[in-house]
């Protein structure tokens, strides 16, 4: 139990830094934990598609990846030494976990939400998978078009900040 609750701690804590940086970068319309649409006559292809009327996300932004365009993010930390990771490599293990993800929301967030999805995971052991890797990077160059600081200084804020959440 002490486990889930140390692992449930670092998963809101990494959703509300991720807020705060998407805020401190210039997205717009910053929330955490959006509802999403209720579904009417939507199916879906994939069987694991989340499609209760009470879903929601991690984190909502408007502005990150293009323009206009509203980016819904989810999170998962996991532990890269339980048993049912322990048998895969690190890189095999992220992938899984944000396969996982892309299964239960992707198909949902493109359709009825009209937005782009981004699974942010990472292990307990700070390794992020490549989706994170390219969300903090844009955080990243946004932050330095922003600040007039160097793109550098700026990844490395991030990951500081990410190292102690």
């Amino acid at each position: 139990k002490q486990w889930y609750q140390r692992r449930v701690r670092g998963h809101n804590q990494l959703r509300d830094l991720t807020a705060n940086l998407l805020e401190e970068a210039g997205c717009k319309d910053v929330t955490v934990e959006p509802r999403l649409l209720p579904l009417s006559t939507e199916t879906f292809q994939l069987r694991s598609a989340i499609t209760g009327d009470d879903a929601r996300l991690d984190v909502a932004a408007r502005g990150l990846w293009s323009p206009m365009e509203r980016t819904l993010l989810d999170f998962r930390v996991f532990n890269s030494l339980a048993p049912s990771n322990a048998i895969l490599s690190v890189t095999q293990a992220l992938d899984k976990h944000e396969q996982e993800k892309k299964r239960c929301y992707g198909e949902r967030v493109i359709q009825v939400e009209k937005c782009s999805f981004t699974p942010v995971v990472l292990s307990t052991a700070g390794v992020m998978g490549n989706e994170a890797d390219k969300l903090y990077k844009q955080i990243a160059r946004r932050l330095a078009t922003r600040t007039n600081q160097s793109y550098d200084d700026c990844i490395r804020y991030i990951r500081q900040r990410i190292s102690f959440s």
